[in-house]
Formats: structure tokens, C-alpha cells, sequence
């Protein structure tokens, strides 16, 4: 049978994104490579055919993790302009701090494993990053490099941090109230003092 040009990365992908998912809900060291295979509805055999490791399974997840949250940035700003920020914010601290942890962002899922990493896939993980925070910083609101840089950091930080956080609360009340001073908080970051949402002020 033969396949169409490109059959083989669109499978790889869609493996890669499963692989992710499985990593983001139990943790790398709670799914094997049987779980991961089950997640992506292969055999174990098909999965070593795209990796030849667990661990470079995880190395490769938290690429495409980042670059997903880096792609989404690029498309707010280019959507919304200079009002990008207050619905990524909002985004955040709604959709992804609700979702399954599954869906969740890898900067809240995966940023703990990484830390229990080896030196590879931390280092992968800190060039991923830097992209992310370069294009952040690149759509902050006045400033210098440094300066918009620094708020960059501090704002995903805080949004991640402040979700993961949230996402352990076992009271929803409680966990909407700790998003909606985050969010405040991260309006203050970005230099934003009302959101185009005139419900918050």
C-alpha cells in the first residue's frame, strides 16, 4: 500500500501530540512505553519505530509542546494586534486551567518533569523556552529589551505557576478566586491596567 508524500510525519505527529497527552496526565515516571502506545493507538513496536526511547519520547513532547504555546502567541498577536495579551491572559486562566490536564498547557504539565530531567532535556527545554519568551517580549507593550524581556519571564511564571496552583484546589470557588488575582496581577506585569473586558477592572 502506498501512502501519500507526508503520510509518515502526519502520523508522527499525531503520536507526538498523543505522547504529550499521556505525559501531561500521569507524569513520566507514572506511563510506560505501553501506556504511551496505548495513548496513541499503536503498538509498542510502532512507538519504537518513531523513538527510540521513553526519554526521547519526553525530549521530543516538551518541543512540541512549547512550540505549540509559541504558535499560539504568534497567532493572538497577529488576530488581535496590540490586544493579545488580555485575551491570552484570559485564555490561560480559563480554558487552561479548566481543560483535562491532559490538554494542558506544557508549561504547567511538563515544566516539573523537565526538572527532574537529565541535562539534554532540560537544555532543550530552556532553547524551546527562549523562543516562547522572545516572542512574548517582542509583543509587550513599551519598554526596553531587557525590561519587556523581564516581564516576559515573570508573566508566564506567573500564569503557569498561578494555574498549577489553582488546578490542586479542591474548591472551584476558590480556585476561580486565585485565577482572578493572578490574572490581576499579570494585567499589572504586562503593563495593562483594564482589560478590553470592561467587567474587569
Amino acid at each position: 500500500m502506498r501512502y501519500k508524500p507526508g503520510h509518515r510525519e502526519e502520523a508522527r505527529a499525531r503520536i507526538l501530540a498523543a505522547v504529550g497527552r499521556g505525559f501531561r496526565k500521569r507524569g513520566y515516571e507514572g506511563i510506560g512505553v505501553d501506556g504511551l502506545a496505548k495513548e496513541a493507538g499503536v503498538t509498542s513496536g510502532a512507538f519504537y519505530g518513531h523513538f527510540p526511547s521513553k526519554e526521547e519520547a519526553f525530549r521530543e513532547a516538551v518541543v512540541y509542546g512549547l512550540r505549540e504555546v509559541h504558535d499560539a502567541v504568534v497567532h493572538l498577536q497577529e488576530e488581535h494586534g496590540a490586544d493579545w495579551i488580555g485575551v491570552f491572559i484570559d485564555f490561560y486562566l480559563s480554558a487552561k486551567r479548566t481543560c483535562d490536564l491532559a490538554e494542558a498547557c506544557a508549561l504547567q504539565a511538563l515544566t516539573s518533569e523537565v526538572a527532574r530531567s537529565n541535562k539534554t532535556v532540560r537544555a532543550t527545554y530552556q532553547a524551546e523556552l527562549m523562543k516562547v519568551l522572545e516572542v512574548v517580549a517582542q509583543g509587550l507593550p513599551s519598554g526596553s529589551s531587557s525590561e519587556k524581556a523581564n516581564r516576559a519571564v515573570a508573566l508566564l511564571a506567573l500564569l503557569s505557576g498561578g494555574v498549577t496552583m489553582a488546578r490542586a484546589l479542591a474548591d472551584e470557588a476558590l480556585a476561580a478566586q486565585a485565577a482572578e488575582g493572578i490574572r490581576s496581577a499579570a494585567l499589572a506585569i504586562v503593563g495593562i491596567k483594564k482589560c478590553m473586558d470592561c467587567s474587569h477592572e
